[in-house]
């Protein structure tokens, strides 16, 4: 029994202190994603890609979130929007580059010395529904040969794509420098001179 109760307290004292390193050694704008108050209906089949040094080591860190929702693009962007306002999350507004829009909603919010980029979009089987109508692209084919075709009545819901980067790198949001007045000199008045090389060249006889 004793030794039944050290292992119990081992294994119960182990579990809480995996999870806290665990935490702790996760990047933390994850972390700030995965609490954000998004419905669950809005955060389906995470993946998330990173790349770059964490402490900007040749390259800031670059962080890509893709999620799938249940409910139009409509909807779910607005529950983004409002969980990314709850958490602090600040609209850049016009400052945003130019991103593709067309069947979705293209926002991008700033917080501390982080940006961020939501992109949420018509479902991704519903674009190769639409690639499926062009006669020069050519057909998916499964594993089994046999060519894969989507069906528009289960293809619903949105796609989800948030991407986060460091604010030193995002050239959004920085005015172009001043122009120190003592480097700029003036431009002088043209002079007219009897220059024979600024008349017209006479024409042969």
């Amino acid at each position: 029994m004793l030794t039944l109760l050290s292992l119990t307290v081992v294994v119960l004292g182990l579990l809480p202190m995996a999870l806290v390193v665990r935490s702790a050694m996760r990047d933390p704008v994850f972390n700030s994603l995965d609490a954000l108050d998004v419905p669950g209906w809005a955060d389906h089949d995470t993946e998330d890609k990173i790349s770059g040094s964490r402490w900007c080591f040749l390259e800031c860190r670059f962080r890509e979130r893709l999620v799938q929702s249940e409910k139009p693009f409509a909807e779910t962007s607005k529950a983004y929007s409002a969980a990314l306002t709850s958490a602090g999350w600040k609209p850049l507004g016009d400052k945003c580059t130019d991103q593709p829009v067309e069947d979705g909603k293209y926002t991008c919010w700033q917080r501390d010395e982080f940006t961020l980029d939501l992109w949420v979009r018509i479902p991704e089987c519903a674009v190769d529904a639409v690639a499926a109508q062009d006669p020069d692209v050519l057909p998916s084919v499964g594993p089994d040969g046999v060519v894969e075709t989507v069906d528009p009545s289960k293809c619903t819901g949105s796609t989800v794509s948030i991407k986060v980067q460091n604010a030193v790198t995002d050239p959004r949001g920085k005015g172009a420098p001043a122009i120190d007045p003592s480097l700029v000199g003036e431009t002088p008045d043209p002079v007219l001179t009897n220059d024979p090389l600024l008349n017209p060249t006479p024409s042969a006889s």
